[in-house]
C-alpha cells in the first residue's frame, strides 16, 4: 500500500491509503483517522472515513495546510503497526428480494440498463456464472459483510463481502443512473452492496428491500432515536431472506415502534480472517444466532 496525500481545497487534506478496497486498506485508514482523532490537532473540525482513506477538514486561520499534512503523515507508521482488531457488532438485516417495488422500478428504466430484456437480477447472475438469480440469491445472502463505509446520502452503509477477492460478486452500476430508486432498496455496484437510506436517484443495482430503516431524521424510530443513523464503519451485516408476509409483520412491528433488530457484539481479527475466512465467518453468525 502506498499512501496518498492530497489538498482539498484550503480546508481538506485527503489521506488514501490504498487506490482499491480491501480490509487491510480499511483498517489502516481506520486506525490513521482515529490516531488524527486522539491527537487532538489543533485547528482540526471533522473527520470523514471512507472505504480506504479519510478526509481532514481543519481551519486554516489555525493550522496551515502543510502543517496539518505533516501531522498527519508523523502518525502514518504507528497506524500500519497496529493491530487490525476491533470491537463491533454483527446485525441481521431482513431483505425481501425480488420485491415487487424495486422490480416495478427497474422496469420503468431498462432502456438505462445493460440487458434490457431481463431484471437486475437477471443480469447479476449471469455475469457471475450463476445458472439462476436463485442461487445468485444465495451467494448474495450467504456470508456476512463488512460496513467499510456510511456516507454519499445521509446514513447509506456500503458493505464489502467478506469472502476471498476471488468469489467477490461483481455487478456494474446502470449505463445511465435512475432518477428513482425505492427507499430501503438494497442495491449493488462494483463489488459494494449498499441500502439506499431514502427515496431518490442512483445507479447500483436493484435485488430487493428492506423493512427496516436505517435513517431517521425526526429520531421517532425506537432503535433510531439515540442516534438518527443506524450504521457506523466496521459493523457486519448479515441478511436474511424473507418472505412478503414476514415483511409486513416486520413493518407493522416498525410502525409500532416494537422492532427490535437482531445484533450480536463480536470481535474481528483480520489476521484471523484471513487466515481462515470460512471459520471466521461461521464464528460470527453463530453469535448472531445466539442472540
Amino acid at each position: 500500500m502506498k499512501t496518498r496525500y492530497t489538498y482539498g481545497g484550503d480546508e481538506h487534506v485527503y489521506v488514501e491509503i490504498d487506490d482499491e478496497m480491501s480490509l487491510d486498506a480499511f483498517f489502516t485508514s481506520l486506525s490513521l483517522a482515529d490516531l488524527v482523532r486522539a491527537a487532538n490537532i489543533p485547528g482540526v473540525t471533522e473527520i470523514c472515513p471512507a472505504n480506504a482513506s479519510f478526509e481532514v477538514r481543519f481551519d486554516p486561520d489555525i493550522i496551515a495546510p502543510a502543517d496539518m499534512m505533516m501531522r498527519i503523515k508523523e502518525l502514518e507508521s504507528a497506524a500500519h503497526a497496529q493491530e487490525k482488531r476491533l470491537k463491533t457488532r454483527i446485525i441481521e438485516i431482513p431483505v425481501y428480494y425480488q420485491d415487487p417495488w424495486t422490480h416495478e422500478t427497474l422496469m420503468r428504466f431498462r432502456e438505462r440498463h445493460q440487458d434490457p430484456a431481463g431484471t437486475d437480477l437477471d443480469y447479476a447472475a449471469k455475469i457471475n456464472g450463476f445458472d439462476s438469480v436463485e442461487a445468485f440469491i444465495e451467494a448474495h445472502h450467504s456470508q456476512p459483510w463488512f460496513v467499510s463505509m456510511v456516507g454519499f446520502v445521509s446514513g447509506l452503509p456500503f458493505l464489502y463481502q467478506l469472502v476471498d477477492r476471488d468469489k467477490q460478486l461483481q455487478v456494474p452500476k446502470y449505463l445511465r443512473p435512475r432518477t428513482d430508486t425505492p427507499k430501503l432498496t438494497v442495491g449493488y455496484g462494483g463489488c459494494f452492496s449498499c441500502i439506499y437510506s431514502v427515496r431518490g436517484a442512483g445507479g447500483y443495482q436493484m435485488f430487493g428491500i428492506t423493512p427496516m430503516p436505517i435513517y431517521d431524521p425526526e429520531q421517532k424510530i425506537s432503535y433510531l432515536q439515540d442516534f438518527m443513523v443506524f450504521f457506523k464503519p466496521g459493523d457486519i451485516v448479515k441478511w436474511k431472506p424473507v418472505d412478503r408476509a414476514e415483511y409486513d409483520r416486520i413493518t407493522a412491528e416498525v410502525e409500532a415502534g416494537t422492532y427490535v433488530p437482531k445484533i450480536a457484539q463480536v470481535d474481528f481479527d483480520l489476521d484471523a480472517f484471513n487466515s481462515d475466512m470460512v471459520g471466521f465467518n461461521a464464528t460470527l453468525m453463530e453469535a448472531l444466532n445466539d442472540a
